[in-house]
Order: C-alpha cells, then structure tokens, then sequence
C-alpha cells in the first residue's frame, strides 16, 4: 500500500510539474520536408521525395514547413518513440497537423495529436 501512494505522489507531481499543461492545440498546415535537404541546399516538394525518404529512413528529421509563415516545426515525440514515424507517409505533401506547438532556444516544435493530408 506504501509502495502504490509513493507511485501515485510521483505521479500527481509530474503531471503537477508538466511545462506543456494548458498550452492549446493549435492547427499547423505545410510540406513535411526533410530538414537536411531543405535547410541544407533548399530541396522540397514532390520532385525531392524519393530523397528525402532515404533521408528519413537514414535517420534525418522530418519536419513540416508552413510557407505562409515561413516556419519550420519540428515533431516533438513527447511520448519518447521515433518523432518522424506519424509525418512518414506524407513526405514532401501538404498536411494539416494538430498539436501543441512548443518553442525554445529559437526552435519550434509540434506534439502531434493528429496529421491528415491538407485538404
């Protein structure tokens, strides 16, 4: 019974203590791209998607590229499993995300609740 009430104080003071509670779930829409090609020498679209799926599979970040804003959003896996995983079947097309979007040191991030093909 100890041991289950020490689980359970763990566990109320890292949800307590989550520095992501309460961000809202914003709607992102661009091109999945892979980051070493696009920021690399400015490769994206269909043209670049056999590339950039190697580029994937080798283990180089996908991200996904909002041109309207000129921003690029990193998946952040904040369940701890490969981030590129839910953005692999849509390299280099349009899609609209939904998650939280995460900023720091410049850089910003999307935990992804959802991604589906931009309509």
């Amino acid at each position: 019974m100890k041991k289950l009430i020490v689980m359970m104080t763990m566990a109320v003071t890292a949800l307590a203590h989550d520095p992501h509670k309460g961000t809202a779930v914003t709607t992102v829409t661009g091109t999945v791209v892979d980051v070493a090609c696009f920021v690399g020498h400015d490769s994206i679209g269909e043209k670049h998607a056999t590339c950039a799926e190697a580029c994937a599979r080798a283990g180089n970040p996908l991200a996904i590229y909002d041109a309207r804003t000129k921003s690029l959003y990193l998946p952040v896996a904040m369940d701890h499993k490969n981030p590129n995983t839910k953005l692999m079947p849509f390299i280099e097309k349009r899609v609209t995300v939904k998650g939280k979007v995460l900023a720091k040191a410049g850089l910003k991030g999307i935990a992804i609740e959802s991604v589906e093909a931009a309509k």
